[in-house]
């Protein structure tokens, strides 16, 4: 079995990784989409960091703190640990241009479809970008991931209706949830098949 040690799976958050209720922070309402637990358990068995990295207009916005955050991930955490899945970093964008606080109404770097959340995490030591993959239910989680220089990975659970393509946001597979996510990343890691950086990795 190879283990992708210097590698990262980075996860989108609501939609994908969970029920998508919009603007929540209530840990109690937060519920795993089917079709986690066994391919985030493969995908850790395999060596792959789990990184979560979520855009949370709703801190712009008003309608919650960052603090509220916190709880969110403590119970993600909890959530995967129940499983044997440990959480490796969780990297969230809280800023919006179109939100009504001054300080977050902003233009980032941070705020998929850019990849700041991505660098960050790299910068913290979590992966090697060009061995990472994004799961993403959206094409702006497929641009944000190959602006970063991974690959990404489409769930089309029906979230993503623009389709709006070119070439950072076409997927390098499309899969029905992240088990079958799982299954192609861990086949497309696997012996003789390096992960080069994508051809448009970096801007």
């Amino acid at each position: 079995m190879v283990l992708m040690r210097d590698a990262a799976v980075f996860l989108d958050k609501d939609g994908t990784l969970i029920d998508d209720v919009p603007y929540n922070v209530d840990p109690d309402r937060i519920r795993l989409v089917s079709g986690v637990r066994t391919g985030l358990r493969r995908l850790h068995e395999r060596g792959f960091k789990l990184v979560v990295v979520s855009n949370q207009g709703g801190v712009a916005r008003g309608y919650f703190t960052e603090e509220a955050l916190t709880s969110v991930e403590d119970r993600l955490r909890d959530l995967l640990r129940a499983f044997g899945v440990p959480l490796a970093g969780f990297y969230y964008c809280p800023h919006d241009p179109m939100g009504r606080l001054k300080n977050y109404s902003i233009s980032c770097t941070c705020r998929k479809p850019r990849p700041g959340l991505f660098q960050r995490a790299a910068r913290d030591g979590h992966c090697d970008l060009t061995r990472s993959w994004c799961i993403g239910d959206i094409l702006d989680d497929v641009e944000a991931g190959h602006a970063a220089g991974c690959r990404s990975v489409l769930v089309d659970n029906g979230n993503e209706t623009k389709w709006q393509l070119s070439d950072r946001r076409v997927p390098d597979y499309i899969a029905r949830d992240i088990d079958e996510a799982a299954d192609f990343i861990i086949d497309a890691s696997g012996p003789g098949r390096p992960v080069r950086p994508h051809s448009f990795a970096r801007s």
